[in-house]
């Protein structure tokens, strides 16, 4: 039926396209008469509710304009609305009914919206939206998101998820500097691919609460810029922001924002991300992890150009396989004092021979003073300082005492768990020695009798007592 109409609205449209072009310049009354005919038959056409076959949802056989002249919000949530109406069977999470992977298509176009794109009611899953570009309009909420998985209107039965399994690919979004890109708020195996998101001003992706949201090949970033941007000091907001738990960022660009990535949740992994959203001597940060509590987060493969990794009193945190480029390094942040179970192993790091420290303690609210199972070691550098947790120094001497100094490269002030040591002597006298003192990061070693020899000293700072 829908497939007749549209022919017929084709039909009646060349004929009265030719029909209003007569020899005669002279417009008739037939002809006036004509013309209101077909802008009724076109308003009673968009109004009649397309029945897809196919399970595919075009919007722009809703009157959406693919130009983005025209404002198109009402005809996309006409679309949405259509495509989550029809009865479907089984369900996916209790209370979430089973959709099928029902279809809504951009159809390659760009659309003018007002209002964020929403689903009618919550309780929806299996449902992917695809294929264009969304543009915020001038008088967009400031506040809002172009696409937004919330609602407070719901047909489920599920307290703890408002959405299951819904897929947003292969979209751009221009939020035109008028809030967010994408909301997902206590929604269950969320997928966002290949998406490009721009001009954002609070979060280009928002995750809160929930569980399983996966974000992948993506490109996020405020002004659209390969760096070396002129007005760099000025990027501001977060271009993916995970406040829950069971997350991951893959093969994601982050090229313009105050923070890349802000992470307040538990157990997310972030993996082949590219941050040279702002620099770091812009007051930049690739990735910011606020927690403070329990961790969990997995940073690996990762490119850190020009800004890098802050960590509140991180517990059970893994840094590895990254490269930081430009002078960028990671900051062990105090809040509440705590340090637990960190690694920071076989990463990159280059820099310009500034001597920047590759690891960083910001103590200004307290000193760490619960250190447990940290392990800063087997990272390689150029051009910044190296920095560990676990160091072996040998020094040459010749009489009673050595005094060997790690405060070069031990990440911790004052702060050595575990030393051992080894004297090696170039004479036939075998001394006794013995560790006499472990103070501001110094060892001091004694022996019973003066020899010419090479003390060779083993420190840890992160072993548990």
């Amino acid at each position: 039926m829908n497939l007749l109409l549209l022919a017929t609205f084709i039909i009646l449209h060349h004929v009265f396209i030719g029909y209003s072009s007569p020899a005669n310049p002279s417009t008739s009354d037939d002809h006036q008469l004509h013309i209101r005919k077909l802008q009724e038959f076109k308003s009673s056409f968009w109004q009649t509710k397309p029945v897809s076959s196919s399970r595919l949802y075009g919007v722009s056989l809703y009157g959406a304009d693919p130009t983005g002249k025209t404002d198109s919000t009402d005809a996309i949530l006409r679309a949405i609305s259509d495509a989550v109406s029809e009865e479907r069977v089984g369900l996916l999470m209790d209370g979430i009914t089973n959709h099928g992977g029902v279809q809504i298509s951009l159809e390659g176009g760009i659309y003018k919206i007002s209002r964020p794109m929403k689903f009618p009611v919550a309780g929806v899953g299996n449902i992917v939206i695809s294929g264009g570009t969304l543009k915020a309009s001038q008088n967009f909420s400031t506040n809002g998101y172009l696409i937004d998985l919330t609602t407070f209107s719901s047909s489920s039965s599920n307290k703890n998820y408002n959405y299951e399994y819904i897929t947003l690919k292969d979209i751009m979004l221009d939020c035109n500097y008028r809030g967010g890109g994408i909301r997902v708020l206590n929604s269950l195996r969320t997928s966002i691919d290949n998406c490009y998101i721009t001009h954002f001003t609070t979060n280009g992706i928002l995750v809160q609460g929930g569980h399983e949201t996966y974000i992948r090949n993506s490109f996020l970033g405020q002004h659209i810029t390969a760096g070396g941007d002129s007005h760099e000091r000025d990027f501001s907001g977060i271009a993916i922001n995970l406040a829950g738990n069971d997350n991951a960022v893959t093969d994601v660009v982050i090229f313009s924002a105050g923070i890349g990535i802000m992470v307040s949740g538990q157990a997310n992994v972030i993996t082949g991300v590219h941050c040279y959203n702002k620099a770091t001597g812009f007051g930049g940060t690739g990735i910011y992890l606020k927690l403070p509590g329990l961790t969990q987060t997995r940073i690996v493969n990762s490119y850190f150009d020009y800004t890098g990794i802050v960590a509140e009193d991180p517990v059970q945190l893994h840094v590895s396989g990254c490269f930081f480029l430009g002078d960028a390094f990671i900051v062990l942040k105090s809040v509440h004092g705590v340090v637990k179970g960190v690694n920071i192993v076989d990463n990159m790091f280059s820099g310009s021979n500034r001597g920047i420290d590759i690891v960083q303690l910001d103590q200004k609210a307290g000193v760490f003073n619960n250190i447990d199972q940290v392990v800063v070691n087997n990272n390689n550098v150029r051009g910044m300082n190296l920095k560990a947790t676990i160091a072996k120094l040998a020094m040459k001497g010749n009489g009673t005492l050595w005094s060997v100094d790690f405060n070069r490269i031990l990440v911790f002030p004052r702060h050595i768990k575990f030393v051992q040591y080894t004297l090696m002597t170039q004479s036939d006298v075998f001394p006794n020695y013995v560790l006499r003192n472990i103070s501001n990061n110094k060892v001091l070693i004694e022996s019973n009798v003066a020899v010419e020899g090479t003390i060779s000293v083993t420190v840890d700072q992160g072993l548990s007592i």
